[in-house]
């Protein structure tokens, strides 16, 4: 029995050392196949050489990455840091146009004196 475990071990390894990597491009080339719907799943699965379990992740992944960038376009997360930055930004900014805003009419007022006909009402 030892060596039946040895030589199991050593086929596990050499298929987990030679498993195949997919490139993003050959995923959605693969996913699109499939939602084209010319051929049957497990034949396209069969061909590509890949588990069909593989491939329902991979679509599923695709679409709802596909449904996350189309809602990206008019929702943000209100909790990213990006957005937080903003906000404080933009507070920042509106205290700066408040404070230029009160100079600006100390100095109309200043300029204006007591000779102004606002003063004399």
């Amino acid at each position: 029995m030892p060596e039946k475990d040895s030589a199991e071990k050593a086929v596990r390894d050499i298929r987990r050392k030679t498993r195949r990597k997919f490139s993003a491009e050959e995923k959605i080339r693969i996913v699109l196949e499939g939602l084209r719907g010319e051929e049957s799943i497990a034949s396209l699965c069969r061909r590509e050489g890949i588990a069909a379990n593989l491939y329902y992740r991979w679509s599923k992944e695709f679409l709802e990455a596909g449904k996350k960038r189309l809602l990206g376009d008019t929702q943000r997360e209100a909790t990213s840091t990006e957005v937080t930055d903003l906000r404080k930004e933009n507070s920042r900014l509106k205290e700066v146009v408040a404070e230029s805003v009160l100079e600006i009419r100390l100095l109309k007022k200043s300029m204006m004196g007591s000779d102004s006909p606002e003063d004399e009402a």
